[in-house]
């Protein structure tokens, strides 16, 4: 297995601290909204990650934090008018609802900021001890002229280097570099009692400290979105080798951005998508098949046309696990119908070809077009069938079945019935609503096709046909929306 390591600017063969295990730390989010499309990628991605070494054995310990306690957290707090904790314990439940929604696990363990302090602190005046740290008025601050190494991630050099996101410019810094590690209280903001007065930690030192209780040092994998390289990771690096005088991470794995028709995602332009208000639109085993049809390291471009070509892709492959279920379901009989040992073959040359995607970076893209394969492949069998199934063609399809189960074991595109295993292909957790959207949606598309090809009348139809039974269009530089009246 060879993993892209950001650090060393290539793919290297992957090898565990401890063999037959893997730990793996991922950037959870800031718990101050929904989690948005951005956050659902690395979510989705880490979770096929985590599965698929499952899948070959490894025993896994995954830890996905909460930031928990922020300046964002305060500041959307004061203007809903509750306590800090109490806003970010509603999103945390909010977050628990969209992951659970788009098939992500749950990590061994969920840390938050607020429950860490201790060992946040503890980290904080080993720093400071170790002289790679001061203390001004109640504030401690990082030295980065201190630690040789960095922007051995980011590949930055420190003397081209200007303060970044989230690290204020303060005049009693050594350097606009420094970064905080602990904040001194400020009048009405949570605080706690540390050795240099009452505060709360900085950014970066929080996933550092969290990340090394529950995996140690040089630990496997950490992992988090490329806008996450620097400054955070960059920091976290940093103050953790500081700290312990040795190797934080073996292996940096970093998710590229997603953008909005082609547009980076973001408030100003106003395509900051809610994984929320997503769901509400497409059902969520669609929005986990995009996620990962595109390769992680990719930029992912979201639309509405490209979510429809999606939903086709992951239809067929629906189809075929249905035709086949179906084929299984026939009384059984003595001849068979033409299902041969190429057929076995072929599911054995599949299975050798979906692990050797995911082994060369776990290249979900070409891991989808293996299954796709399967599906033309299971497709091509069951047309040649009888009426009745031989000892031959059962065993052939149960195997198909077998593989099929194989594949979404790691990529979970379907729901898994906890009591039989099986996979629920036909499940709809709305009650139907996702099957509507979805029809609704193909319906738009027609539309859009004709209006591309100047078929006003049609295309007129179907945007008043839609109308008379409740449902609004809207055409926006987004795409088209739309919403049931009343």
């Amino acid at each position: 297995m060879e993993v892209y390591n950001t650090i060393a600017r290539r793919k290297q063969v992957f090898q565990p601290k401890e063999p037959g295990k893997v730990g793996i730390y991922v950037c959870g989010p800031t718990t101050y909204n929904y989690i948005h499309l951005g956050n659902a990628r690395p979510l989705v991605f880490f979770d096929t990650v985590r599965r698929y070494f499952e899948y070959k054995g490894y025993d896994v310990t995954y830890i996905q934090n909460f930031t928990d306690m922020d300046d964002k957290i305060i500041n959307r707090a004061g203007e809903e008018g509750i306590e800090p904790l109490a806003l970010s314990s509603k999103y945390i439940e909010e977050y628990y609802k969209d992951a659970d929604s788009l098939n992500v696990r749950r990590a061994d363990k969920h840390p938050k900021v607020s429950e860490h302090i201790p060992d946040i602190i503890a980290m904080v005046k080993q720093l400071v001890k170790n002289g790679a740290a001061y203390v001004v008025d109640g504030d401690v601050y990082f030295e980065v002229r201190k630690f040789a190494g960095y922007g051995k991630l980011s590949g930055r050099n420190p003397d081209d280097m200007k303060a970044g996101a989230r690290i204020d410019v303060d005049a009693r810094k050594r350097d606009p570099m420094d970064f905080a590690l602990w904040k001194s209280a400020k009048p009405g903001e949570p605080s706690w009692d540390s050795p240099w007065g009452p505060g709360r930690p900085g950014w970066h030192i929080e996933c550092s400290a969290m990340s090394l209780k529950y995996l140690g040092t040089n630990f496997d994998i950490h992992g988090g979105g490329f806008d996450l390289v620097f400054p955070h990771h960059e920091n976290e690096i940093a103050q953790s080798e500081a700290a312990t005088g040795e190797p934080f991470v073996r292996y940096w794995i970093h998710n590229g951005f997603i953008t909005i028709n082609e547009e980076k995602m973001s408030k100003s332009l106003g395509n900051f998508s809610l994984v929320r208000d997503i769901l509400a639109k497409y059902p969520p085993e669609l929005i986990r098949f995009f996620l990962l049809s595109t390769h992680y390291r990719n930029p992912l471009d979201f639309d509405d046309e490209k979510l429809s070509a999606a939903g086709r892709g992951l239809e067929r492959i629906r189809t075929s696990v249905r035709l086949l279920l179906e084929a299984l379901a026939k009384p059984a009989g003595r001849e068979s119908a033409g299902i041969d040992a190429d057929f076995s073959a072929s599911l054995d040359s599949l299975k050798g070809l979906f692990e050797a995607a995911m082994d060369d970076d776990f290249n979900t893209a070409l891991a989808i077009g293996i299954v796709f394969d399967l599906a033309r492949e299971v497709n091509t069998a069951v047309q040649r069938l009888g009426p009745a199934l031989s000892p031959v063609d059962r065993d052939a399809l149960l195997k198909a079945k077998g593989l099929f189960k194989m594949f979404n074991e790691v990529m979970s595109f379907f729901k898994v019935d906890p009591n039989t295993g099986e996979m629920l292909i036909d499940s709809v957790p709305d009650g139907g609503q996702g099957l509507v959207e979805g029809l609704i949606g193909l319906i738009i598309e027609m539309r859009q096709e004709a209006r591309k090809n100047k078929n006003w009348v049609f295309a007129d139809r179907i945007r008043d046909g839609l109308k008379e039974l409740g449902i609004t269009l809207e055409d926006t530089p987004q795409g088209v929306r739309w919403k049931k009246q009343g």
